[in-house]
Order: C-alpha cells, then structure tokens, then sequence
C-alpha cells in the first residue's frame, strides 16, 4: 500500500534561503497529495528536529527529507553525513536539492547515499515543476518505509 493513501506524508525541509523555502512550501501545499511540512534554516536545527531534541523533541519522524548543502552552522553534507551513519535516521530518504551544480558537490552527495540530487533552476516556473515532479514521485510512485 501507498503511504500516502493510509497516512499524511511527514516531509522536512532543511533550506536556509527564506525565497526558496517559500516557493517549496507553496508548491507541496498546492500539490493533491496530503501531506505536513516542517521547515528548518539551518543544518544544526536540522540535527536537533531528526534527533528530537530541546524544542523539537516532539517532532514527527520524517518520512522524507529535502536537504539544501549550503547552509550556516553546519552544511548540508555534514547533516547529509551524520543522517546516513545513524541506524534510526538512515532509512529516510534524502532528497538534495541545492544551487550547487558543482560535479564534486553531486559525487560526495552519492558518496553519503543521498537518494537524489537536484540542482535547483533558477527560473521561478521551473523551480514549482522541479518541486511538483518531487513530491509526485516520493509521495506517489515510491513505497516509503514505515516511521519507527
């Protein structure tokens, strides 16, 4: 069974750029899928929500994760890095969506097991259909594992 057919979908965003964040948010609300996102700024934050720790120890497990690799306090391969090597965390698919366009930045980003990597257009239209053509396949085609 789909996930999205029995449960909302838990999504987090990690995403410094307020633009950014913004557009993301619109475009999974808009979307026909149910779903809940949590928003994070930066990588630290983004520790703290997985780990449910100080005003996140309530937080819901994600189902999926949307990671920028540019971010202050602790970037994106860093947080990348530690999700992959913790056995409660590891499991949750990462989606990197970033600006870097950078080869080096894509290879270490496979390197770490993200599930995907996405440069993000620059072009406001393009970047609503990169966002839409995500939350279709992740939350309607893929089979997620069941939060533990």
């Amino acid at each position: 069974m789909n996930p999205a057919e029995s449960r909302p979908i838990e999504i987090l965003l990690v995403e410094d750029s307020p633009s950014d964040a913004a557009l993301t948010i619109e475009a999974i609300e808009e979307g026909k899928i149910v779903n809940r996102l949590s928003h994070v700024e930066d990588g630290v934050e983004a520790m703290d929500y997985l780990c449910r720790r100080g005003k996140y120890a309530d937080a819901a497990r994600p189902d999926l994760i949307l990671l920028d690799l540019n971010l202050p306090r602790k970037d994106g391969r860093e947080v990348l890095a530690e999700i992959k090597q913790d056995p409660s965390l590891k499991r949750i698919p990462v989606v990197v969506l970033t600006t870097s366009r950078s080869d080096r930045d894509v290879l270490r980003s496979y390197e770490l097991h993200a599930n995907c990597y996405i440069a993000k257009p620059v072009d406001f239209g393009s970047f609503i259909d990169v966002v839409r053509t995500i939350e279709q396949f992740w939350l309607s085609i893929v089979t997620l594992p069941r939060r533990t």
